[in-house]
């Protein structure tokens, strides 16, 4: 081994041991402070409103719904616009292909734009122009619609992760190999059929990691969500999709930030986090099962 490559070992040694040290040193911060908050009235009792005791519970169940919502609205579109991008556009005529690069364009320039963006977007969009259009039509003029809320901030989210999983999506396709195309095609199956029951599945451990990356990423952010239906504090669980609600990351701002008697709220703000860090843990372990089972059905 030369010089070089001996000076790249220690290199990336020595990066590889700091980013393990910060990591190990975060997380073991974490369980220090806020494994001994942990327990069930934690996971369902309301916060109270020093900001110091009482449990997550409708942190936890807005950010359950928000992400639900979200999932459900950004899914379907993106995996549909992932399927045109890699199946269909190429075989749409002269104007197929132009409309394809327009659209790479634009998700690119959509996965560079900031969170809070999204959010002003979402204000902007969302709430004042469909929100203020639909009371005006519906509710002749009552803030009914035009108001922040959890159906927004879903929506909002949803457009933030358009980008990862039309990517995803359109990636895992292209990597099927064109031989089974023509296989399907050449035995008189259609182009509907091909996709649905020779692509799709073929595709299908890609595309599910992209899924529940984007599910992972829209249910840790929080900027997008300021300005269109997160509460500071809101003890009462959303019973409408127009109600306003908590949301876990929102909650950790607000105690790292806000709290009256900062030290006093340590304890439940390192709970909080141990939280969404379990969740975000889960979510990758939930796409690496995905991935495996569907490679192993493919």
């Amino acid at each position: 081994m030369n010089r070089g490559d001996r000076w790249l070992a220690w290199g990336s040694g020595l990066a590889l041991a700091t980013v393990l040290f910060a990591t190990s040193a975060l997380f073991g911060v974490t369980l220090f402070e806020g494994v001994p908050r942990l327990d069930a009235a934690f996971f369902v009792e309301a916060p109270d409103a020093s900001m110091v005791g009482g449990g997550i519970g409708p942190a936890l169940v807005g950010t359950a719904l928000v992400t639900l919502l979200m999932t459900a609205a950004g899914v379907p579109v993106g995996v549909a616009t992932g399927i045109w991008l890699a199946e269909y556009a190429p075989r749409a005529g002269r104007f197929g292909p132009r409309l394809a690069i327009l659209v790479r364009a634009a998700v690119a320039n959509l996965a560079g734009v900031p969170s809070i963006v999204f959010g002003l977007f979402g204000l902007g969009f969302f709430v004042l122009f469909v929100g203020r259009g639909l009371d005006h039509a519906l509710a002749e003029g009552a803030p009914v619609w035009g108001r922040p809320g959890l159906l927004w901030a879903s929506l909002t989210l949803a457009v933030l992760t358009l980008p990862v999983v039309i990517v995803t999506t359109e990636e895992a396709i292209r990597a099927v190999p064109d031989s089974l195309r023509e296989a399907a095609l050449g035995v008189g199956a259609t182009r509907l059929d091909t996709v649905f029951r020779v692509v799709l599945p073929r595709a299908a451990p890609g595309i599910w990691t992209g899924v529940v990356l984007a599910i992972g990423r829209g249910a840790g952010e929080v900027a997008p969500i300021l300005f269109t239906g997160a509460a500071n504090y809101l003890p009462e669980l959303p019973n409408d999709p127009r109600d306003m609600f908590m949301h876990l990351g929102y909650h950790v701002y607000a105690l790292s930030t806000q709290s009256p008697d900062v030290d006093a709220s340590r304890p439940t703000l390192f709970a909080t986090v141990l939280v969404l860090l379990a969740l975000a843990f889960l979510l990758n372990l939930v796409a690496s099962v995905l991935r495996s089972r569907a490679r192993r059905i493919a």
